[in-house]
């Protein structure tokens, strides 16, 4: 796994609820992050089969009291697998096979990060002239085309550590921008500072372009 991949993956584990309440705040509302905890890869190897790669998150959570499933899937390339939404939808499958009479609930999220991906499909459809057989969607992600002038003000951790992968340049900043900038720690452990506006972010979850 490259290490920018693996940078997002420990932002995911490290601030989940954050990362949720700033790109899906209707999804906020419903989840109980004092029941959420992450499963072990070896775990989500052995629900959804030796296709789940290692950027694959499985966050075992309730919605609304009801026990429930959040499926991440990050896709770091730039350019469009037409297969990803199949691919998903799979996963989905055998999450819901092995858990369909415990009534669980399964959410998919889609994170693309990769640059120039737009527009990314995001339902799998299956259908006869006369009859829906099949409607699967998930919600999705892509950095790249958020915009980051609504996030620069944003005391969350989450927004400071990918402002970079939503087209933010610090080379030329402006004055109200300068509390993004968070310098390298001084020492391990220790979360690099943020001058005003925004919560300290240690600068290993800080993401690049």
């Amino acid at each position: 796994m490259a290490p920018h991949d693996e940078a997002f993956k420990k932002l995911l584990q490290t601030f989940f609820k954050e990362f949720i309440q700033l790109f899906f705040p209707e999804l906020d509302e419903w989840i109980d992050y004092s029941h959420s905890r992450l499963l072990m890869q070896e775990l989500l190897v052995d629900i959804v089969g030796a296709e789940a790669r290692q950027l694959d998150l499985l966050m075992e959570t309730k919605l609304k009291g009801q026990d429930a499933y959040i499926l991440f899937h990050l896709e770091p390339q730039s350019y469009r697998d037409p297969k990803f939404v199949e691919r998903m939808y799979i996963y989905f499958s055998r999450l819901f096979e092995k858990y369909r009479t415990a009534h669980k609930l399964i959410v998919p999220i889609a994170i693309f990060t990769g640059d120039g991906m737009k527009n990314e499909p995001d339902t799998l459809s299956m259908a006869l002239p006369w009859l829906e057989i099949l409607r699967f969607r998930m919600l999705k992600l892509e950095l790249g085309q958020q915009d980051w002038r609504r996030f620069i003000g944003s005391d969350n951790p989450v927004a400071a550590a990918l402002l970079a992968k939503m087209g933010y340049n610090k080379k030329r900043p402006t004055q109200s921008e300068t509390c993004l900038f968070v310098d390298a720690a001084p020492h391990e452990g220790q979360a690099g500072q943020c001058t005003t506006g925004t919560r300290p972010v240690h600068s290993r979850f800080i993401l690049r372009a």
